[in-house]
């Protein structure tokens, strides 16, 4: 693994190492395509020591192609002098920009582009949900001579290669795709023609720019994929038109998001298959992309010759430094993604910049000092309370954190034993680990109470002790055998069966259903509003859905309240139609959080300044939590 870190020669160009960071759409422009200050920063955290190659998020070749609001622009006027920014910056870090290159077709974004989406035949990508248009011939010439100008512009402003986009169900892949393309005209005769048509027109525009191509090893969607025998002409046309590697990723935009943007939860096999698949087809170096934060995992597929190159995108947002870290095996200071696609795809696709659970710095201006050192407190050694403890001891505060229980984490703790989201553990002990390091003191099983408080005599109390269940008033839940949802998962209380009510079918109460109908248990979930996992992230609630929809034991009852406990059953009222389920033998309440009481008044006078953060101010998700710590610490 070690190579990974040494310079690479990749036809004209020499690489700092072999690590990418792909095209990731960071939602930081302006709806005119404007390159932000926070653009700037982003792009040199990433650069900084990083990947040898930075690629760009995608840049749509005509306005009808466009994804995003605030994705970046090739196609307008002031495009190249507002590309160069982002170039210099790459540029100032010695490493290499890539401008990645692409038009959605069916998969763009009418709020975006101001048009229908528009595609080789009629169909509806699901992730749009808007039927897409046929194109014209006039209207694939004008999308063609746009790949010409970005290439052109793409040398203008001072790129070091261009990257095509000819995968993920995009525009290029729907052309090749017969179970898409369906034209009668010569790009449905030959649909290898509109691919060929677009690497003559970037070499046209770029003749002497290095080129690369991305795919998807496996579009990983039977009914609307792109087959084996389609994709395979486009990795001998990539080859034939000069370029130097084929970046291979997974999914479909379209119809297959969970592995488009590579979900925690996905097996890692069908990725490894789909190495193993395009490495047999061509002789170009891969560059392996989706997951691939973890080293065992890059030293595994890196000894098996299934790439040639990593490609780094959400593992670098969490930690910018990883790569050094990686060099120095130093792998236990690294703040590993979780892929759970909270702070980032789901940010994004809300309007909002891109961010990171774990790295409320990236994006944002480096920390600094502070100009006036205090003594500070911190109560609660959850999300919120870590992140505030941690930044204000880098800004130079002398903190000491108080945890009432027997460790660091709180709900974090919990988040991770949820199906599928493992891989968040390696974030909360990463930052557990930092923590420790960091703060000057961490107490563990001490309450801050006012003994603490005039022991210390802090000047600044920041109160981040978490959130209590919510406890609902329904007449007989005093009698029955029941745990809140924090007991479940800590473990606290055994569940009794066969039967299990769970009250609250948000993202907690769906998970818990889930966990106990794996486990055999009978499980009725119950919400009295809908939809059901409201506030989930799309995809990771759309996975947990089609999970739970295979287990024939497992019941979920939107439009639900639960009136009554009796003896012979439970009374619950569903659509306004009155129902008695039978009897369950243990009640998990997952009806909400509410912030915890506090701080008293004889903790808050003696202290000159008190924040109260995270759950304890208002209750909200692990991001929220560890960025409100963070903005406390720029505070002071």
């Amino acid at each position: 693994m070690q190579d990974l870190f040494t310079p690479m020669t990749l036809g004209p160009l020499t690489l700092a190492n072999r690590f990418v960071f792909p095209p990731i759409k960071t939602a930081s422009g302006t709806p005119r395509g404007k390159v932000t200050d926070r653009h700037l920063t982003f792009y040199r955290q990433i650069a900084h020591n990083g990947p040898g190659v930075v690629i760009l998020e995608p840049v749509a070749v005509t306005a009808d192609g466009k994804e995003h609001p605030k994705q970046l622009c090739v196609h307008l006027d002031d495009s190249v002098a507002e590309l160069k920014k982002i170039v210099a910056v790459i540029h100032e870090e010695n490493r290499l920009a890539c401008l990645h290159l692409n038009h959605g077709g069916a998969a763009a974004n009418p709020k975006a582009s101001g048009t229908p989406p528009r595609a080789p035949s009629v169909f509806t990508c699901t992730s749009v949900g808007v039927p897409a248009e046929a194109l014209t011939g006039e209207q694939i010439d004008a999308i063609v001579d746009g790949y010409r100008l970005a290439a052109q512009r793409a040398v203008e402003a001072g790129f070091d290669l261009i990257e095509v986009q000819a995968g993920h169900g995009y525009l290029v892949s729907q052309f090749l795709n017969a179970k898409i393309n369906r034209r009668q005209d010569a790009y449905g005769t030959d649909r290898r023609l509109f691919a060929t048509r677009v690497l003559q027109a970037v070499k046209a525009g770029a003749p002497r720019m290095p080129m690369i191509v991305r795919i998807a090893g496996s579009e990983m969607s039977p009914e609307f994929g792109i087959a084996p025998d389609d994709l395979a002409p486009m990795l001998t046309l990539a080859q034939d038109a000069g370029a130097l590697a084929i970046h291979v990723g997974m999914g479909t935009s379209c119809f297959s998001p969970p592995w488009y943007f590579h979900h925690s939860s996905l097996p890692e096999k069908p990725q490894n298959d789909a190495l193993a698949w395009v490495r047999a087809q061509t002789r170009l170096p891969l560059i392996a992309a989706g997951r691939m934060g973890r080293a065992d995992r890059v030293k595994s597929l890196r000894e098996s010759g299934l790439m040639d190159l990593v490609a780094l995108g959400r593992p670098l947002i969490a930690d910018p430094q990883l790569i050094e870290k990686w060099s120095r095996q130093d792998y236990r200071e690294v703040a590993a993604c979780g892929y759970c696609l909270q702070g980032c795809l789901h940010r994004v696709r809300n309007g909002e910049p891109i961010g990171c659970n774990l790295n409320p710095e990236i994006g944002n201006p480096p920390l600094g000092q502070t100009a006036k050192p205090l003594k500070v407190l911190v109560a609660g050694g959850g999300p919120a309370g870590m992140s505030a403890a941690l930044y204000l001891a880098r800004r130079g505060h002398s903190v000491t954190m108080a945890e009432k229980g027997d460790r660091l984490g709180g709900q974090f703790n919990l988040a991770w034993q949820a199906p599928g989201k493992k891989t968040m553990q390696d974030g909360l002990d990463n930052l557990q680990h930092h923590v420790r390091a960091e703060v000057e003191s961490v107490l563990t099983g001490r309450a801050v109470d006012a003994a603490l408080v005039r022991d210390l005599a802090p000047g600044l109390l920041v109160w981040a002790t978490g959130a209590v269940q919510n406890i609902p008033a329904i007449e007989g839940l005093a009698d029955q055998y029941r745990m809140t949802s924090i007991e479940y998962f800590a473990g606290l209380k055994e569940v009794r069966g066969p039967r299990v009510l769970v009250i609250g079918a948000g993202r907690t109460g769906l998970e818990i259903a889930e966990k106990l109908g794996a486990a055999g248990f009978e499980v009725v979930a119950t919400k009295r509003t809908d939809p059901i996992g409201s506030m989930m992230e799309v995809i990771t609630k759309n996975l947990m859905l089609m999970r739970l929809g295979k287990l024939s034991n497992v019941t979920l009852m939107p439009h639900t309240a639960v009136k009554q406990f009796r003896a012979d059953g439970v009374e619950v009222v569903q659509d306004d139609q009155p129902e008695v389920l039978k009897p369950f033998q243990t009640v998990i309440l997952a009806s909400g959080m509410r912030p915890a009481p506090g701080p008293e008044a004889e903790l808050r006078q003696p202290v000159p300044a008190v924040e109260v953060i995270g759950d304890a101010a208002e209750v909200m998700d692990i991001y929220a939590a560890v960025h409100a710590g963070y903005a406390t610490a720029l505070k002071y």
